[in-house]
């Protein structure tokens, strides 16, 4: 049995898996917000619930926003910030008196949908979340690839490629930085260009919505929105060029965007030609944990 813990700013999710892949068991509680301590008693109550639930002991693999420093051993780049300078894997493995697998949230998506999700027959997989935020993760035969410093996949945190003069220098990240793909491609970023082209307020779904309804200011910001998208996968497939794109979070479920950027991608790739595939992630909102679990291999 595979143990997998999602660990996110708002709530702490576990599922149990067999042998074979098979949902055994699901369950989540609210995170402890700041609170350190609290956080790892919450994973360690959570994991031991379900093995008691499920009268049998599993592997344990984590994801979490940020990751472990190769240089410090510590916990990095978390938007949950009572996580970061803190040696979270070896505080797990020490409360629940065993050894863990801990990885990014947006590789745990990526390899939940490389085992057997939209992208289980490839062998390069780029999984991407476009949500609140923007994040990645590169996957190949079924391994995450992390990277020397353990930042492989952060694509969210580059500059948008080919960017027009109206898109310089960008807006202000959080990472210090100006112009990150994460701030035109979340849906924060969506939703604040739409406000500052036309002084309507909508969210990201919303302006999906309007935009199959026919609505010309939302049909324009989605154009944009693709042509974006677009550049920033095809920086990727320059670079990688993996055989399937999946994506994930919230915005992965407006649908034009299969239709459209596929399109955009021809225009920006150094090919004669590109035929890698944009999927739909088939475990939605379940791939992070589902991937979590798969940290440990059959």
């Amino acid at each position: 049995m595979r143990i997998g813990i999602d660990l996110g700013g708002t709530k702490i999710e576990a599922i149990a898996l067999g042998d074979g892949g098979e949902e055994l068991m699901r369950h989540r509680i609210a995170t402890p917000a700041g609170d350190y301590d609290a956080t790892l008693e919450a994973i360690a109550g959570l994991a031991n619930a379900v093995e008691a639930k499920l009268q049998r002991k599993g592997s344990i693999g984590i994801g979490t926003p940020g990751a472990i420093s190769p240089r410090t051993g510590l916990l990095k780049n978390s938007n949950s910030v009572v996580l970061n300078s803190r040696p979270l894997d070896r505080d797990l493995a020490a409360k629940l008196a065993r050894p863990i697998r801990i990885d990014n949230d947006a590789n745990c998506f990526a390899l939940s949908e490389a085992v057997d999700g939209g992208a289980r027959d490839a062998k390069v997989v780029f999984g991407v979340i476009l949500g609140t935020g923007v994040g990645a993760g590169i996957v190949v035969d079924r391994q995450v690839i992390a990277g020397r410093n353990r930042i492989a996949g952060e694509w969210g945190h580059n500059p948008l490629p080919w960017p027009s003069f109206d898109e310089l220098p960008g807006p202000p990240c959080y990472c210090g930085k100006r112009g990150c793909i994460e701030t035109f491609l979340s849906g924060p970023g969506l939703a604040r260009e739409f406000t500052n082209r036309t002084g309507k307020r909508m969210d990201a779904n919303q302006i999906a919505s309007n935009a199959e309804a026919g609505d010309t200011d939302a049909v324009a910001m989605m154009e944009i929105y693709e042509d974006r998208l677009a550049r920033g996968l095809a920086h990727v497939i320059n670079i990688i060029d993996p055989d399937v794109i999946v994506l994930g979070g919230g915005l992965s479920n407006i649908e034009r965007l299969y239709r459209q950027v596929p399109t955009h991608i021809q225009r920006y790739a150094f090919s004669d030609g590109v035929e890698t595939p944009v999927v739909r992630a088939m475990h939605g909102d379940s791939s992070g944990v589902r991937g979590a679990a798969w940290l440990w291999p059959a």
